[in-house]
């Protein structure tokens, strides 16, 4: 693993994003998540994942240089798709699955920690999609999972915006189940994790796979749309002028083109 690493102790796993300095969520990163999640499926030994980023951040976003390296609509398009797909299993996945935030969880970071079952975050955690702000649009069922959080006005602020909100804020708008201060919020994660360890397996994956029923036909119509408006909305002038600002540290010029 060269992004990831984790183990696993009464129970309870541990994943560790770590890929300094922003932990940010590459594709090479994404598949490796995909094998770990195969690695910990049929561990009888393990019955709860927390998850956390190593150093300052939880995740603070896509890998934005990345994405000067995929020249089509089609090849951005698959990349939504492959990170859409991952993160519906990991709300599917039948051990809970519990994000522990710290720093920031920002674009892509976001989306990951709302895939996760249960959120715990610092207070001064920043929390957002700003992917507006280059350009483009969330492209791993941010659009969705995010309104159904919030609602769709705050969701539609946040979008519009691009500013982030406080880990205080996430809990008050439902983003979030609690907040701590920072030093604290790995180890409320464990505590709680290890409640969660003491229930029947069996009835922690029947309890999921209800929740999950809560996921309507038109959640999965509305992530294909992401897919396909992600790869359309890429190869627009101004995705090229939001990104090229992002790399430069400049404010973008929009144009609408």
């Amino acid at each position: 693993m060269e992004y990831l690493k984790w183990s696993s102790e009464d129970y309870i796993a541990t994943i560790t994003i770590q890929r300094p300095p922003a932990n940010a969520l590459s594709s090479g990163l994404l598949r490796e998540l995909s094998v770990v999640l195969d690695e910990m499926e049929p561990n009888h030994e393990i019955r709860v994942i927390v998850i956390h980023g190593e150093g300052r951040f939880f995740s603070a976003g896509a890998d934005i240089k990345e994405f000067t390296t995929i020249t089509s609509s089609e090849g951005f398009a698959n990349l939504g798709k492959f990170g859409q797909d991952l993160f519906d299993r990991m709300e599917k996945f039948p051990k809970p699955i519990i994000a522990a935030i710290h720093g920031a969880a920002l674009g892509g970071g976001l989306e990951l920690a709302m895939a996760c079952h249960i959120r715990y975050v610092s207070e001064t955690a920043k929390l957002g999609l700003p992917e507006l702000q280059l350009g483009l649009i969330p492209g791993f069922a941010g659009t969705q999972r995010l309104p159904k959080y919030v609602g769709v006005a705050r969701a539609a602020e946040m979008l519009f915006t691009s500013e982030p909100i406080t880990g205080l804020e996430a809990v008050q708008y439902g983003l979030a189940n609690h907040a701590f201060p920072e030093n604290e919020v790995l180890d409320q994660a464990y505590k709680l994790a290890k409640k969660v360890a003491k229930k029947s397996p069996g009835s922690i994956s029947a309890a999921i796979q209800l929740l999950n029923y809560a996921k309507t036909e038109e959640f999965y119509e509305g992530t294909k749309k992401e897919a396909e408006l992600f790869g359309e909305v890429f190869v627009s002038a101004d995705a090229k002028e939001g990104i090229q600002a992002f790399i430069e540290k400049r404010e973008p010029q929009f144009k609408g083109e």
